[in-house]
């Protein structure tokens, strides 16, 4: 049996509780999740909803969907995982919930557990869906997990789906290829609501799915598209088209499907100063892409698959730079270590291996890191230690980029920004 919920405790207390309360930290499936958000209430129909799936660009679509709705609105989003404080899960109003907030919620989804098992995700689900409700936000914005079709996000009834990028990731949960995956992404549709997918290759099994339940499916490059205008973007669906700066740091097809899901939603386009606006906080974001600017600048990015590794690769390649590339790598055990590796030995000229094994149960040794990306490269105990040792190894004119999982990311780029 259980120990009782630290119902005195702090948010540390609580989460460590939780992992406790499921015999697996993961299993999918709506059953339990479904249950305890009956007798929770949740949700209640007040806030419009977007679920947003899909292997890589999710939060930084989340993000951008979030500034672009907040012009007089409320904005809730939920998003997974965090970098250095579960908090960060959970905005509102673009501001990590208080821990004040987060022990209401999770004391409220714990009177109406029960018996029911849930898993930590599951817990953190049902606590960001209170909190929306409690909190009256206008819109819900709610990124999924693992998944899509039996991800626990997916008790909601999203008023417009998004569907970004599909890669082959979690293979042993979803399936080894992209119609395999794409099938379970597209579990987050609904019959007659917009499903926005901003994939310009996307497996047939997504349109399958939205034929079969009577989705309304909007591909990029047919419903809506960005192109390349005079040094800058133009957007369109349907009859509403913007003009647009062009924001290093975002991707063009990121930003189509979030402003396709916002049309899709309002029927309206904000104004370009708005969109720029939006465009150049997700840029910002921390750990995606990010470059923090030094004698020598460092480049953090949460990159983890083989598809989103060939994107940082790419943009490194098309920035030329007079000096070296150092390239800090920690990843987890069921990563595509061999083929990010072959990605980022195009660009780099020293790699810096980084375990993870202290920091996290699926975290490989610096020793094994190496041997399966076939490089050589010195061998450090934390992603930290490499990122020092990559720093005094370097001269102006290089660059540093962290990359290969949250968990290095985080670790490397301590302190936390305020």
């Amino acid at each position: 049996m259980n120990e009782p919920a630290p119902l005195d405790g702090s948010v540390d207390d609580w989460l460590a509780w939780q992992l406790t309360l499921h015999a697996s930290e993961m299993e999918l499936g709506l059953a339990r999740v479904s249950e305890v958000a009956h007798r929770l209430g949740v949700p209640t129909g007040r806030a419009r909803r977007v679920i947003v799936a899909g292997t890589n660009g999710k939060g930084s679509c989340v993000a951008l969907i979030e500034q672009l709705l907040s012009d007089g609105a409320r904005v809730g989003t939920y998003t997974s995982p965090h970098l250095w404080r579960y908090n960060e899960r959970f905005r509102i109003d673009g501001a990590p919930v208080s821990d004040v907030a987060l022990l209401r919620a999770f004391k409220a989804v714990e009177a109406a557990r029960g018996d029911t098992s849930l898993t930590f995700f599951e817990y953190g689900t049902l606590a960001a869906l209170w909190l929306f409700d409690a909190e009256r936000v206008d819109y819900a914005v709610l990124e999924v997990g693992l998944g899509g079709r039996l991800d626990a996000v997916n008790i909601v009834d999203a008023d417009v789906a998004l569907i970004t990028n599909i890669g082959l990731d979690h293979l042993d949960w979803l399936g080894n290829d992209r119609e395999s995956i794409g099938y379970e992404k597209a579990g987050v549709m609904r019959p007659d609501r917009p499903a926005i997918c901003c994939d310009r290759k996307p497996p047939a099994s997504l349109a399958r799915h939205a034929d079969n339940i009577g989705a309304r499916l909007e591909g990029i490059g047919e419903a809506f598209d960005i192109e390349y205008v005079g040094g800058g973007w133009s957007f369109h669906r349907g009859g509403h088209r913007r003009e647009l700066s062009r924001v290093p740091g975002v991707l063009a097809d990121n930003l189509a499907g979030a402003l396709a899901v916002v049309d899709a939603l309002t029927d309206t386009l904000p104004g370009a100063a708005a969109i720029d606006s939006a465009c150049r906080a997700q840029a910002r974001l921390v750990g995606r892409r990010e470059r923090v600017d030094a004698a020598v600048p460092i480049i953090y990015d949460v990159a983890h698959n083989a598809e989103a590794v060939a994107v940082l690769a790419g943009e490194l390649a098309a920035q030329q730079i007079s000096g070296r590339t150092h390239v800090v790598l920690g990843m987890l055990a069921d990563k595509p270590v061999e083929t990010v590796a072959a990605h980022l030995e195009k660009v780099a000229e020293r790699f810096y291996f980084a375990g993870l094994d202290t920091l996290g149960a699926r975290g490989l040794r610096a020793s094994e890191l190496a041997r399966r990306a076939g490089i050589e490269g010195g061998l450090y105990e934390s992603p930290a230690a490499a990122l020092s040792a990559a720093q005094s190894a370097s001269e102006p004119g290089d660059r540093l980029v962290v990359c290969g999982s949250f968990l290095t990311v985080a670790h490397a780029r301590r302190p936390m920004p305020s």
